[in-house]
């Protein structure tokens, strides 16, 4: 007979404040196990509710949720634990394993060792912790906090701990999509015997099979080097088929925007999205001085005052702390957003330094842009709907995946959306390369016709900031 299979472990999750502070869906994504909320966790919550900022907000949603789970329970349910609801649909009839949520109701023997000072809120969290341990020995007691100095407490007791994986949005971000690939050197040889090509209103297309088109995307760039290579952007996916479009040159001054040209591919590949009508939202990533924000800018200047395809240019950043008041500075909204935009103004002396008419032709040129280059705050986003307007949100990657969703649905039609971020740059305390709102976009927007994205890799800015960044 084959051996009984030994029924799983049981594990129980002890979970911080900072987890429910980020992601107030926290007690619904850990499926069959059980949850236990410590009462200084309670405590920690109720001190954080108060403010506008993203952090209250989850909170508050937090403690609706516990609430709402809560109503109507005796006391003799709430011991027992609280069903939680399953995050999974039934399977073959069967509904799936619930797990419970617990609070802390009575006091538990905390002993904690010597080498611990203190009576503070975590050390209440770790000592709850090694009392459920010590009380459930068959189980494995996690604490799930997003604090790396109280995991490492934890692991210094023997207490183990975990940090919150449910929010992350890829595993890696070695991993995280380029929006650029580059073909074999046999890629046309393998491709020649389906090979279409064909011209139309004077772009170059060609439609090419093989295995490699399974792993491409709409609007992906793809390169071959050599002196024969090819740029090109993934224009359709047909089933086993691409149809790949021959990108603009804008290296060549004589083909610059805005009097801005392209000084390496990536950058080529960045103004190619910038300035195509059909992509709607460009996310585009990469350290500091490759250039996001100036080919951006020049890109939207172009399109706002040569060709008005846009009414104006909307320009925004994240202020960090996020969501907090903007106040104790003097004047407008737009002024008081103007320290933060030092970026906006470097780029646009840059831009308006080769305008020809002398002093006075750049100040009348500042004037004309300064009409139709608008500087928002994101505090005061929500609820709005922007039509006909180039948006340009620096900083993108200090945004979680809500604020971000926020804001991508503030554009109306005929609004581009342009997200410039270095996810190497993170300044919120709660977010991390694989958790930020810019990865999650850039994920959930990969394969969309109307998306395109591309990672700068090289800096342009001078050969003092190159070698600083290497050598620093």
């Amino acid at each position: 007979m084959p051996a009984k299979k030994k029924p799983p472990q049981r594990r129980i999750f002890v979970l911080d404040t900072n987890v429910l502070m980020h992601d107030p869906t926290a007690i619904f994504r850990f499926d069959e196990h059980d949850i236990f909320i410590p009462m200084t966790v309670l405590e920690e919550l109720d001190a954080g509710k108060k403010g506008l900022s993203e952090a209250a907000r989850n909170v508050r949603q937090v403690s609706r949720f516990l609430d709402e789970l809560m109503a109507g329970a005796p006391k003799q349910q709430i011991d027992r634990g609280l069903e939680l609801p399953a995050a999974k649909a039934a399977i073959g009839g069967r509904k799936p394993p619930r797990g419970r949520l617990f609070f802390q109701t009575r006091q538990l023997a905390v002993g904690l060792p010597d080498t611990l000072p203190g009576h503070g809120a975590d050390n209440a969290i770790l000592g709850y912790t090694a009392a459920l341990q010590r009380e459930h020995p068959a189980a494995l007691v996690t604490l799930v906090s997003k604090d790396i100095n109280l995991r490492i407490k934890a692991s210094i007791i023997g207490v183990h701990s975990e940090d919150y994986y449910s929010d992350k949005t890829i595993e890696d971000a070695d991993l995280l999509y380029t929006g650029i690939q580059e073909l074999p050197a046999n890629f046309w040889e393998r491709a020649s015997r389906s090979l279409e090509s064909w011209h139309d209103q004077g772009r170059s297309y060609y439609r090419v099979r093989g295995r490699a088109v399974a792993e491409w995307a709409p609007n992906q760039f793809v390169h071959q080097p050599g002196e024969h290579g090819i740029e090109a952007i993934v224009r359709r996916i047909e089933g086993d088929a691409a149809v790949l479009e021959v990108v603009r040159d804008f290296r060549r001054e004589r083909h610059g925007i805005w009097g801005i040209a392209a000084r390496n591919r990536e950058q080529n590949f960045a103004l190619n999205l910038l300035l195509d009508p059909e992509i709607d939202l460009v996310t585009i990533l990469g350290p500091a001085g490759t250039g996001k924000t100036l080919l951006t800018l020049a890109a939207g200047l172009a399109q706002t005052l040569e060709t008005n395809r846009f009414n104006e240019i909307i320009m925004t950043r994240v202020t960090i702390p996020l969501g907090e008041d903007i106040g104790f500075l003097p004047g407008t909204e737009e002024e008081k957003m103007e320290p933060w935009m030092g970026a906006l103004m470097d780029n646009l002396e840059v831009l308006t330094q080769s305008q020809e008419g002398g002093s006075w032709g750049r100040a009348a040129t500042n004037d004309l842009l300064r009409n139709r280059i608008k500087i928002r705050s994101l505090n005061f986003m929500r609820g709005r709907t922007f039509l006909n307007r180039y948006i340009i949100l620096d900083e993108a990657q200090n945004l979680t995946p809500k604020q971000m969703k926020a804001l991508v649905t503030r554009a109306g039609p005929g609004t581009k959306l342009v997200c410039l971020g270095n996810i190497a740059q993170i300044d919120s305390p709660y977010l991390s390369e694989t958790t930020s709102g810019l990865t999650y976009v850039v994920n959930r927007f990969r394969g969309w016709a109307h998306y395109g994205h591309v990672t700068l890799a090289r800096g342009e800015r001078s050969r003092l900031a190159d070698y600083a960044s290497d050598a620093l």
